[in-house]
């Protein structure tokens, strides 16, 4: 521990997801995932909305947890020729490439490890202990299962829960002071612009669907 918060975790950049996508997204992760590998990024998510018409958000970052608006250039540049040749999307759609952001996406076992001692939200595909919804502090992971201090706990019901990764439909860590805080000081010692940080709204109880901050968006057809 260093200043109250958790070491950087290290963990290799192919380490694969364990909270993936359905559909057409599952399809555009398919494509575009070894394209950002090869880029030197890894994929987060990939999100399809019918936002602004027809959006597809791409997250990506390094294996340090940066995404800088050139890494967002680079990786646009890249996809958009192979999302071309593959058309998995058989309508007009806006591109938009971004970083995971500061109340970010939670998808694999380093992502729990790496954030532990933060404040998250925890939405299951399937029910633990008769319910899909947690909100807590994380503890880590066990296993290829995230640990979770409930906050909502009442007082017949275990606090501490173990929840399958592979069994989450969501997760991300909720805006607070800490956590932008702890943000800003591992994007200095990445030695990258801490972007997101300095440019974080203020904390509140839930997140922005814009979610990544930095971001290079395409019209397609």
């Amino acid at each position: 521990m260093a200043d109250g918060f958790p070491l950087d975790i290290e963990s290799p950049l192919d380490e694969p997801r364990l909270v993936t996508e359905s559909g057409v997204d599952a399809r555009v992760a398919a494509i575009v995932g070894p394209t950002l590998l090869d880029l030197g990024f890894r994929l987060v998510r990939v999100k399809s909305s019918g936002r602004d018409g027809y959006t597809l958000q791409i997250m990506a970052e390094r294996a340090d947890g940066t995404f800088t608006v050139e890494d967002c250039e680079a990786a646009s540049k890249a996809i958009s020729p192979v999302l071309d040749v593959e058309d998995p999307i058989d309508r007009a759609y806006n591109l938009e490439l971004s970083s995971p952001g500061i109340d970010r996406p939670l998808v694999r076992v380093s992502d729990f490890a790496r954030w532990a001692g933060h404040l998250a939200k925890v939405e299951m595909e399937v029910s633990v202990e008769g319910r899909k919804r947690f909100k807590g502090v994380l503890e880590g992971a066990e296993g290829a299962n995230a640990i979770l201090r409930r906050d909502d706990a009442k007082k017949d019901e275990p606090a501490r829960v173990a929840l399958p990764i592979a069994d989450i439909g969501e997760a991300r860590l909720v805006l607070t002071d800490d956590l932008i805080r702890e943000a800003l000081r591992r994007a200095k010692a990445a030695g990258r612009a801490p972007d997101d940080a300095a440019d974080a709204p203020e904390p509140d109880d839930g997140h922005n669907d814009g979610d990544g901050q930095k971001s290079a968006s395409k019209g397609r057809r």
